[in-house]
């Protein structure tokens, strides 16, 4: 069920993405009076799913869910319709349009996204507000793993500043790392501040899920609330609803003291000191290779922080979210650029539909569901206004070179250019889902 839930909101979401995306190119080609033969969500080789037709356009929904198109006249798109472009060209077509309104209409679709966007940031923030937790409200330290450990972080240390500069949502400490090529993190530790640098590898290993500053959480309560696939505490007879005291008769503090425990004594059997309906159990368990017990427990960030809520009235909601719109565009192109970055290597950590997919949570959550949409459309936007043939900025590339020099590029040179592109989409569509295959196999 979760993984359904996961697949209906990504369709959906991608289903609005695309249908505003193309209605943006849409609705400059009619404004300029250019005629569209075909408006589709989701591509149709072979046949469609549903279509009708309504004046000069026919409007449907492809079976191939992996973006939609718009097809305008007298315009070299990915249908390569050669024979259309041999014929003398008509005033309603996109080649007979001077290059302003050209470049119009090839932008419509990223200014729709970018706008789509920021509409929902406001819609957000008027219904939920932005609830965060405050670094000020860390109040356990932080803990982090063996590669945070390497460059001198210590779990139960407290993070004050980033380069100095104080980050009030803990949350965005991580990210503000890799984003802005930090080199310091200030901590408080033992009641004295503590400078520790940030070498370069370690934004190359954040990329990969390691050494991340999350919050420290105590121990207790642990309530087992289901068991996992592979659980050697089901097998040994522990049950949903108990509550997990201690190991071994060793009562922990923090919930990261735990986890070591179970880890360090991996290879041989540890005694699960259960509470059940009041009574205490002594259960033994060997744990998996892993250093794991098999077993979930419900633990929210709630239980243990203050979390604040900033509220937006109906007007006060329209600045805030544009100004979320424009910092979440900012931060996104900053994390493009580290695709391109020899010392972080985050070309490999690249992902395709699978990891897309499994950003939506298992759960329906229309908060979050509308945020990951917001930042998907973002998403699509920037890939599109990439100088790239076949996406919107190749277009909008040679267009701008015609308005600069005066000449048009030849129909040919277009149709090749076209080729180009979308042999290097296709390429790039193959390693993104690749990694996402490789990273399924590893596990």
């Amino acid at each position: 069920m979760t993984i359904l839930i996961r697949i209906l909101q990504f369709i959906m979401s991608l289903s609005i993405l695309v249908l505003i995306h193309e209605l943006g190119h849409f609705v400059f080609a009619r404004y300029f009076k250019t005629r569209v033969e075909k408006f589709y969500l989701f591509f149709d080789p072979w046949f469609s799913l549903f279509k009708f037709k309504k004046g000069d356009t026919e409007y449907g929904v492809g079976w191939l869910p992996l973006g939609g198109y718009c097809k305008i006249s007298g315009m070299i798109d990915e249908s390569l319709d050669r024979e259309q472009m041999k014929q003398p060209p008509q005033p309603w077509e996109f080649r007979s349009k001077p290059a302003w309104q050209r470049l119009l209409i090839m932008t419509g679709g990223v200014v729709f996204n970018f706008l789509l966007a920021i509409l929902i940031y406001v819609f957000v923030l008027y219904a939920w507000g932005e609830t965060y937790l405050p670094t000020s409200n860390v109040k356990y330290g932080i803990e982090t793993d063996s590669t945070g450990h390497a460059i001198g972080l210590m779990n139960g240390d407290k993070i004050l500043s980033v380069d100095n500069k104080y980050i009030d949502n803990f949350m965005q400490i991580t990210a503000d790392i890799i984003l802005n090529d930090r080199k310091t993190i200030q901590v408080e530790r033992d009641r004295q501040k503590l400078n520790i640098p940030i070498p370069t590898d370690y934004i190359a290993k954040l990329l990969k899920n390691k050494g991340q500053i999350d919050p420290r959480t105590p121990f207790n309560p642990y309530v087992i609330s289901k068991h996992a696939k592979e659980s050697p505490a089901k097998d040994a007879g522990v049950q949903v609803g108990d509550e997990l005291i201690s190991l071994d008769d060793i009562r922990f503090t923090y919930f990261d003291e735990f986890q070591k425990y179970l880890q360090e004594n991996r290879n041989r059997p540890v005694v699960l000191n259960i509470l059940r309906d009041g009574k205490g159990l002594n259960i033994p368990v060997i744990p998996t290779a892993a250093g794991l017990l098999g077993v979930y427990c419900n633990r929210s960030i709630t239980m243990f922080f203050d979390l604040k809520t900033i509220r937006y009235g109906f007007f006060q909601s329209i600045p805030a979210g544009i100004s979320k719109g424009f910092r979440t565009i900012v931060d996104y192109l900053k994390q493009f650029k580290l695709i391109f970055s020899k010392d972080t290597k985050a070309y490999e950590s690249l992902g395709g539909f699978i990891t897309i997919g499994s950003i939506f949570p298992g759960e329906w959550d229309w908060q979050v569901f509308w945020n990951l949409t917001a930042f998907l459309s973002i998403i699509l936007a920037v890939i599109n206004i990439l100088p790239i043939p076949a996406l919107d900025g190749g277009y909008v590339m040679f267009l701008l070179y015609e308005v600069v020099t005066g000449r048009k590029p030849s129909d040919k040179f277009l149709e090749y250019a076209q080729i180009t592109g979308m042999i290097l989409l296709l390429a790039l569509l193959i390693f993104a889902n690749g990694n996402d295959i490789l990273r399924l196999l590893r596990k």
